[in-house]
């Protein structure tokens, strides 16, 4: 007698086995063949039952197991040979799966689980911790590229961090449109806040760009930093007005699939509207204090060169800046 083969027993009485299926309303059902109710619950019946042996034929199960009863799970779920037991729950209005899973784990702490128990995300909580991971270093690498780019295009290196500054800027203002509209910080909102950096960087482009040609025509920088946020101040309303505005229908939207709308749209709508003005006054002050460290440092880097004095004093009198001696 093999424990297979009681086992598989076991399973057809209680649990049932597909024995074959029907159509019925375009759909396809299920027929499984298993005990009634208080035969799978009655000793009596479980005992009587006959079992496969390789030696003797059918057999009763009472001849080979002795019952007793006892308390037990009625399922088993099993990762890598592990017992598991699956903890599911449902995100309320305004909360993403990262507060769910900081929740889970606060509780679990607090209960001083005994050792050999491991709390693991899985499904999806596991896949939304990867995909933040996986957003972190997107964010790290954009702004590499952007940098690169940038300094390539105003062949500077300071000009660059002058227009990513107004990035780190919009995002308190973009967690608080999250609060503001009740949503939440997932891949979505995420989404919506790379959308938000692309927008913010292009109106600084156009601030430093125009300020760094009229400083090529001979304006003083001042007068350009504030010529070029006078010239450029019309485009950069007109392109915010412009992007909130196609926002507002996404906000606004209900049915399926609408939520992750809102989660883009809150983003961006509420962090271009709270950061423009910021953003606004940041670049130039920024771009007229790292003007001003570039001057210094090239100060710092341009070589001293030795003069002998009584070279200078010969060249101060051809110059004719050395008074004449009396007499003469």
């Amino acid at each position: 007698m093999r424990v297979a083969d009681v086992a598989d027993a076991l399973r057809i009485l209680v649990a049932g086995r597909k024995v074959s299926s029907y159509g019925e309303g375009g759909e396809e059902y299920d027929v499984r063949l298993r005990a009634d109710g208080p035969h799978r619950t009655s000793e009596h019946t479980l005992a009587a039952m006959a079992v496969p042996s390789t030696k003797q034929g059918l057999v009763p199960l009472a001849n080979v197991v002795s019952l007793e009863r006892g308390d037990g799970p009625s399922e088993i779920n099993r990762l890598n040979r592990r017992r598991t037991v699956t903890l599911a729950a449902n995100a309320a209005p305004g909360f993403g799966d990262s507060a769910v899973e900081a929740a889970i784990q606060r509780i679990t702490l607090e209960e001083n689980l005994r050792e050999g128990y491991e709390l693991l995300p899985s499904g999806r909580t596991k896949e939304a911790g990867r995909l933040m991971k996986g957003f972190v270093v997107v964010v790290g690498l954009a702004f590499v590229f952007m940098y690169l780019i940038l300094a390539a295009q105003f062949e500077s290196w300071l000009h660059p961090i002058t227009i990513l500054l107004a990035l780190p800027l919009t995002v308190p203002f973009a967690l608080a449109s999250l609060h503001l509209f009740g949503e939440s910080l997932n891949m979505f909102s995420g989404l919506g806040l790379l959308v938000l950096f692309g927008v913010v960087k292009k109106n600084s482009i156009l601030q430093v760009d125009h300020t760094n040609h009229l400083r090529s025509l001979g304006r003083p920088r001042d007068e350009a930093i504030l010529e070029a946020n006078r010239d450029r101040l019309r485009p950069i309303l007109m392109t915010t007005l412009a992007f909130v505005v196609g926002m507002v229908p996404l906000i606004l939207s209900r049915g399926i699939g609408s939520a992750n709308n809102r989660a883009i749209a809150g983003v961006v709508l509420g962090g271009q509207t709270f950061s423009l003005l910021l953003t606004l006054l940041a670049v130039p002050v920024a771009y007229s204090l790292f003007d001003d460290l570039g001057q210094w440092l090239a100060a710092r880097r341009r070589p001293r060169v030795a003069t002998d004095r009584g070279e200078a004093e010969l060249d101060a009198a051809l110059a004719g800046e050395v008074a004449p001696l009396p007499g003469e």
